[in-house]
Parts: C-alpha cells; sequence; structure tokens
C-alpha cells in the first residue's frame, strides 16, 4: 500500500533494503492502527517513539510522518532533544547543583515548561493557531535562534513524540547507592547527580509523558549493544569530517555513554511492560519481534 514511499525514504535516507521488509511487514500495520485512532479521536492523538540511541526511532518517526501528511493529516513532529536547555542554562545547572549536568541529554537538561506548554498548544486545537517548535543545534550545543524554529499551523491531527527515554517511569531512588560505571564512581562519589536525574525523572516529565496516547517502543538487544552501535555512529562520521575535533575518540564516547547508562538500562527493562507497541531488534537491527499490534 505504501511501498513506492517506502522505497523513496529508503534511498532519501541510505538504509539497507532489509529495511523495507520490515517496514512492510510491521510498520504499515502500525500506520494503519494509528490512521484508525487519528480519525476517531476527537483530540489530536499523541505517538510516543521511545528508543535508546542507534534503535531507529527517528527513521520509523519520519517515516510515520511522510505517509501520514501523504494521507492529509496535519502532523506537528518533534524530538525530546529539541527542548534542552541553552548551553548558558546548564551552565548555571552545572554551578548550583553538579558539574556533569553540564553533558545535556538526561532528565534535568531540558526545558520541560517549554516543553509542556507547547505540548498543550499543539493538543488544544485552537484554530488559526501559529505554534512554534524549538530546534537544538547539537554541533554548536545550543538552542538556535527563534526564527529558524520550526513552525505548526494549529490545528494539528497528530503529534509525533520521538527521545531516548520517552515514556520512561521513575526510577527506584533506593537502587541509587551504588554506581554502575566509571563515570558515576569518579564523578559523582555521593550521588548527588543521579539523585538529581532520578528526582527530575519524577517531577518533570511524567505528566508529560502521561499525555502520549500510542507509546512505541524499539528494544535493543542490551545496554552493551546500543554502545556499539553508537560508536559505529561515531565511527562513520570521523571518516566523514577526517578526524574533527568534534567527532569523539573511544575514551570521550565511553565517558559520553556512561551518562545516560543507569536510564538506559532502566528503559530495557520497564518500557516493554509500559509501551503499547514493542518492536524486539536485533544484532543487525532487525525487527525480530513485536507485541501489541491488533
Amino acid at each position: 500500500m505504501y511501498s513506492q514511499t517506502i522505497r523513496k525514504f529508503i534511498e532519501k535516507e541510505h538504509l539497507p533494503e532489509t529495511y523495507f521488509t520490515d517496514a512492510n511487514k510491521y510498520f504499515v500495520p502500525l500506520l494503519k492502527l494509528i490512521i484508525t485512532k487519528a480519525s476517531h479521536s476527537d483530540t489530536p492523538l499523541v505517538v510516543g517513539v521511545s528508543g535508546a540511541q542507534g534503535t531507529g526511532k527517528t527513521s520509523l518517526s519520519e517515516l510515520l510522518n511522510e505517509i501520514l501528511a501523504i494521507e492529509g493529516f496535519n502532523v506537528a513532529r518533534f524530538s525530546i532533544d529539541d527542548f534542552y536547555l541553552t548551553r548558558k542554562e546548564r551552565a548555571r545547572l552545572a554551578e548550583r547543583y553538579h558539574p556533569l549536568l553540564r553533558t545535556r541529554g538526561v532528565p534535568g537538561t531540558h526545558d520541560t515548561n517549554l516543553l509542556s506548554t507547547t505540548l498543550g498548544e499543539l493538543t488544544n486545537q485552537q484554530r488559526n493557531t501559529l505554534i512554534e517548535i524549538p530546534s537544538f543545534d547539537k554541533a554548536s550545543d545550543d538552542r538556535l535562534p527563534r526564527e529558524v524554529w520550526q513552525k505548526i499551523n494549529a490545528p494539528v491531527d497528530l503529534v509525533l513524540f520521538e527521545g531516548w527515554f520517552v515514556g520512561a517511569t521513575p526510577m527506584d531512588s533506593g537502587s541509587l547507592q551504588q554506581p554502575i560505571n566509571e563515570l558515576e564512581t569518579t564523578e559523582d562519589k555521593d550521588g548527588s547527580w543521579r539523585t538529581f536525574v532520578t528526582n527530575q525523572l519524577k517531577q518533570n516529565y511524567q505528566n508529560i509523558f502521561d499525555q502520549i496516547d500510542i507509546l512505541i517502543f524499539l528494544r535493543a538487544p542490551s545496554f552493551e549493544q546500543v554502545f556499539d552501535w553508537r560508536g559505529l555512529q561515531e565511527n562513520k562520521l570521523r571518516r566523514k569530517v577526517n578526524n574533527s575535533e568534534d567527532v569523539m575518540n573511544d575514551m570521550q564516547l565511553i565517558r559520553f555513554i556512561q551518562h545516560y547508562e543507569r536510564l538506559t538500562r532502566h528503559c530495557l527493562k520497564t518500557l516493554p511492560n509500559k509501551a503499547n507497541i514493542v518492536y524486539g531488534l536485533n544484532h543487525e537491527h532487525r525487527i525480530i519481534s513485536c507485541s501489541g499490534l491488533r
């Protein structure tokens, strides 16, 4: 039904041919489910796409966006990454609470007030309203100027909201005592950073995640696989830019990934029980299982 669109998408994104097989088998039924629910909803449907780094959540949300637009839906698509605090805001956060908060990514490094307000504007169905969605430039590690933000004409029919811990449930504060990697051992000896992150997830993100109508989770085989996939991405980038200073070396990558290890492991353990649809991935990025689609 959507074969031509999927093939064009694969060509544009330089995806392997296996993506076509998986998309037809698993994503076309997902599209039909989303279209049915959106068509029978009195309010904009909010679809969350969650998965660790390298699982393909951005590709999935982009494909869904393209086909839904062809079907006539007015879609707002964004990532939780778009709502990172500015570089200056994170610097102030680091000075006040913990130096590790200079690094974007974990709960507490997003502007949750802006995210909540934006999501509210997108779902209240006010007509003839222009809604602005921020954009974040990872190369400069800062939010882009307002004049280049994404602009959406309301009302929208559907919201696609993706991110590496979208939908995550609160972590058990009692499990924070023991560090789980070298970063926590050497740079968070008293546990104040991981306590801050855990409290932020509980206090400032759950009301946002509660607005998701359909949560899709792309489940990696393990955290170790997530690390390997992120390493492959960095190696490809390194070859492209001839070892630019903007590309992490192996030691920098190890440290970077450790910022996300605790919450990533938590999501791998808990989100399969919470998400409406779970796609299990193997080491080659192929979907080997699916639950929740009817």
